[in-house]
């Protein structure tokens, strides 16, 4: 991307940012992606000269494996249809690889890359032993039947059996990606393997190894990292003004929970455009729409009539106290960042993966704007997804109560973590630098201690 400026960087950190460049062309999302960490990582290079010593900075941003395979599959009409799945694995330095699986036509190996480097680092924040690692393919859900998604997912798995497993590597889910996709996934996962390993994919049904509070840990978790943020600055949710991308699980059900601890959730998103409802989203019609209609953001103004929908312009110029994007990477750029920080924006932190600019957080940074990155603030989704692993090895299953105490413990301990560490490195206020130095070091110093492998 034009805007990675290679010279900013360390002189031992550049030509490891410019071996990625050379080894991953038109990779754009995970040269960025990269090079976000490598721009706050600098300290580490004179504190920690053994990382240098051993090529740890080389080593951490290249993936230990790659996997790319077709998936074939028959329409209803039974048409034959070719797609292109991947497994990236990154990094299983602390854990077995743990990452989601997004079915989306914006899915290549770009992404799935970036996806996965961030993963190793959210993972390691969590303070639970797992590596980092994504997949997906290019096939959209979208329009699809059941018959449809199932004989694709059922293909996909036919492949990706090959390379998972409970000790190996952890699927879940992610965009486009649900619960009948982790049910049609894990039943030919279990017909293949001729076994139930219930813990080699996460995200699963309650009756058959799933965890309560799955399906709201990533929004529940941004809201209760979001509530220390604020903390911090001796406010909290109550009465704020909440704007909110996306309406999936995430945007959901960060909605939710922003909502019961006093704030008024003013707009959500899909691809079409969005909504504004100034007495506050009405929760569970949005549920209905996208849930159980899967219905599009629109639908919503016909049942609130004083709600407004927009289907052009940004999201980013509703004015608000608190933004959470939630939906995908990059979508929230330099323009949107200054239109917030116009209407007087307080705090912004990450549902999604990477979805601000880097020209956008320096300008959040430097208006004086809470900022917190998604490898933190998202990180419960996966922190439960591990939670559910631990379920499944005690072959038990926990309330809904206590993994969701579970699930804050975490999210308060990721922000504890970041604090300290930025007190430490004298980055303080930096949410940035603070979560990649914090998750850098945790993987790094453990590749150090298994020597060169």
């Amino acid at each position: 991307m034009s805007n990675l400026d290679v010279n900013r960087l360390s002189d031992t950190l550049r030509p490891v940012f410019q071996a990625v460049l050379d080894h991953n062309p038109e990779q754009n999302e995970f040269h960025q992606a990269v090079y976000e960490v490598l721009l706050t990582i600098a300290p580490l290079v004179e504190k920690k000269p053994e990382y240098a010593d051993l090529a740890i900075f080389d080593r951490i941003v290249e993936p230990e494996r790659q996997i790319i395979f077709r998936v074939p599959w028959a329409d209803d009409a039974k048409r034959i249809h070719v797609n292109r799945g991947f497994r990236v694995q990154f990094n299983s330095a602390i854990g077995p690889y743990k990452g989601g699986l997004r079915f989306h036509p914006s899915v290549n190996l770009s992404i799935i890359k970036f996806l996965g480097f961030e993963q190793v680092f959210k993972n390691a924040l969590t303070g639970l032993p797992i590596g980092g690692g994504k997949g997906g393919s290019d096939f959209d859900p979208k329009g699809k039947s059941d018959a449809e998604i199932m004989r694709f997912c059922q293909s996909f798995m036919a492949e990706l059996s090959r390379h998972i497993g409970p000790d190996t590597d952890v699927p879940a889910g992610d965009i486009g990606v649900g619960g009948r996709e982790i049910g049609y996934l894990f039943g030919q996962y279990k017909r293949l393997a001729n076994r139930f390993d219930a813990g080699v994919i996460t995200g699963k049904g309650l009756d058959w190894g799933g965890s309560f509070a799955r399906t709201e840990a990533t929004g529940y978790g941004l809201v209760y990292f979001a509530e220390e943020m604020l903390k911090t600055r001796s406010t909290s949710f109550d009465g704020k003004k909440v704007v909110v991308s996306g309406s999936g699980n995430v945007a959901i059900y960060a909605s939710e929970k922003a909502q019961q601890l006093g704030a008024t959730v003013l707009a959500v998103s899909d691809s079409s455009g969005y909504i504004v409802d100034e007495a506050g989203i009405d929760l569970e019609l949005l549920k209905e729409i996208k849930e159980v209609r899967r219905g599009r953001v629109s639908d919503y103004v016909e049942q609130r009539t004083d709600a407004r929908f927009i289907s052009s312009g940004s999201i980013w110029d509703v004015p608000c106290d608190i933004a959470l994007p939630c939906a995908t990477q990059n979508e929230l750029p330099l323009e949107g960042a200054k239109s917030l920080i116009a209407n007087g924006v307080t705090l912004v932190a990450e549902g999604a993966n990477m979805p601000t600019t880097p020209d956008a957080i320096e300008a959040l940074q430097a208006a004086g704007v809470a900022y917190a990155p998604g490898k933190a603030s998202n990180a419960g989704g996966v922190a439960t997804s591990a939670l559910e692993m631990q379920q499944n090895s005690g072959r038990t299953q926990w309330s809904f109560d206590e993994t969701d105490s579970k699930l804050h413990q975490i999210m308060v301990n990721i922000h504890h973590t970041a604090i300290e560490t930025a007190d430490e490195y004298g980055v303080e206020g930096d949410y940035v630098a603070a979560a990649n130095l914090a998750g850098f070091v945790k993987v790094a110093d453990t590749m150090v201690s298994y020597g060169l492998i």
